[in-house]
């Protein structure tokens, strides 16, 4: 028995992935390949930055695909692992570890060990309440870190440190940075788990989306028999009293998987809404009972698996193999339609009055359109950008671009307004009753990149009633 040696705990685990997800969180914002960023929701200059690719605001149909490919990967994880979301991934989770487990335990000594998180710090003692403020001012400083890392993904970290320097203009923005390290603060440092347990909404929808195979924190009753009745109450406080009912129950009730339950709830009394699945029951249970040579009574399984023993849990399941065909469909999905990005965006509206019908020296007759094109270059670099029109390929004449002459230039990131007029000296219709609307299609090209930049629009030109046509003339 004495030469027991535990496995790694699951913990430390977790403390890998949390260091991960940290450092992943803090350089992201940074990495930019082509002046695009990995991800950038930018408000300030209405673009949307996905996989180093940039789109402007027009183009944020790819953000529905986003969300629904994040709501439905935590809902087909919950189903797949419980609320394993909550305990490997949710940033509240990640910053009570570094505050509880690193800051208080491990730096600074105010609580005596991590396997214990019910005991709480005396604070009437001097040394403990310097220790305390100690602590907070550590967290202070890191609540407004991480404020200032979720910003850097809506407001690039370079652009972000130069407002920093005028903070007094860009109000809002530092405002938003302020709040969120102050809830932080409150959150981690006084609220807690109860956040977790009282405040968020996804430990009620959990409930609905488990099912018998859903992997999570269990406790054998069969192995270490019934502390708690059929009503949630507690039966036994001693292995003896419990061995009195049941002499094969293995539970020592050392409590040990109590103690060390960040939420400060008992595992042995079945499936409880506040488990975040952290699995430091599991980790307690592995070293005492494995200490008399023994598996854990608390295992991370499924009550298909554990409880009611009927067979090995059924991971690739319909409800699973649903939930990954739609993840599947969907990142296909937004993966098509962002390589159908355009390089350039382009509005064209067509003005108020119709058409003007003129006649030449030489006796033609010239009918002018008149449109706003609304320009923006979405690429990194300067370009020069002009156009043509097409007309339906049984149409007989031709509509030639009278203004502008030569092509534009646009830098990148702006929008240029430009008047444009179409005119035609030919019959393109000959109706007594009604101007003709003619289908045009307008091709906008960047001049050297004709293959690749390049948009088609639809549009209209209005062709005068033939009476006007001959009152011209």
């Amino acid at each position: 028995m004495s030469d027991f040696k535990a496995p790694t705990a699951w913990r430390i685990y977790r403390y890998y992935f949390f260091a991960f997800l940290t450092v992943l969180a803090l350089v992201i914002p940074w990495i930019q390949v082509n002046d695009s960023y990995f991800f950038l929701l930018s408000f300030d200059k209405l673009k949307l930055h996905l996989a180093f690719v940039q789109f402007d605001m027009q183009e944020l149909y790819l953000l529905p695909f986003l969300l629904m490919i994040l709501f439905l990967g935590i809902f087909g994880m919950t189903v797949m692992g419980g609320r394993v979301f909550c305990g490997w991934v949710c940033p509240q989770t990640i910053f009570r570890v570094i505050y509880r487990d690193l800051i208080e335990t491990k730096m600074l000594r105010l609580r005596k060990r991590i396997k214990n998180k019910q005991l709480e710090p005396d604070m009437s003692k001097f040394e403990n309440k310097v220790k305390k403020t100690i602590a907070i001012i550590i967290w202070i400083a890191l609540s407004l870190l991480a404020s200032a890392n979720l910003i850097w993904f809506f407001v690039p970290p370079e652009d972000f440190f130069e407002y920093l320097q005028n903070p007094m203009d860009h109000t809002i923005l530092f405002g938003t940075v302020i709040f969120s390290a102050l809830f932080l603060i409150y959150d981690i440092v006084f609220l807690q788990e109860d956040y977790c347990i009282y405040v968020c909404p996804y430990s009620r929808v959990q409930s609905v989306l488990y099912d018998d195979n859903t992997v999570m924190a269990l406790y054998n009753t069969n192995r270490g028999g019934h502390i708690y009745d059929e009503h949630k109450e507690k039966q036994f406080t001693s292995q003896k009293d419990l061995q009195v009912n049941e002499p094969h129950a293995e539970c020592t009730a050392c409590e040990s998987c109590v103690t060390v339950c960040p939420t400060h709830i008992d595992i042995r009394k079945g499936l409880q809404l506040e488990c975040i699945n952290c699995l430091e029951c599991v980790d307690a249970c592995t070293v005492v009972m494995g200490k008399l040579g023994k598996p854990s009574l608390v295992t991370w399984s499924s009550d298909y698996e554990i409880i009611d023993q009927k067979g090995k849990t059924k991971y690739f399941r319909p409800k699973i193999l649903l939930y990954i065909a739609l993840l599947v469909g969907l990142t296909v999905g937004m993966a098509v339609m962002g390589s159908k990005k355009e390089h350039m965006l382009l509005n064209i509206n067509k003005e108020n009055r119709l058409y003007s019908v003129k006649k030449m020296s030489d006796g033609r007759v010239r009918v002018d359109n008149a449109y706003e094109f609304l320009v923006q270059n979405t690429q990194n670099d300067t370009m020069k950008f002009f156009f043509e029109v097409i007309l339906p390929k049984d149409m007989k004449g031709n509509v030639e671009i009278a203004k502008p002459k030569k092509e534009f230039t646009i830098v990148p990131g702006i929008k240029k307004k430009k008047i444009v007029v179409l005119r035609t000296y030919d019959m393109l219709a000959n109706d007594a009753r009604h101007d003709s609307v003619i289908p045009i299609t307008i091709r906008v090209y960047a001049l050297g990149h004709e293959d690749k930049i390049v948009v088609f629009r639809k549009s209209t030109f209005t062709y005068p009633r033939s009476d006007i046509i001959e009152e011209a003339k």
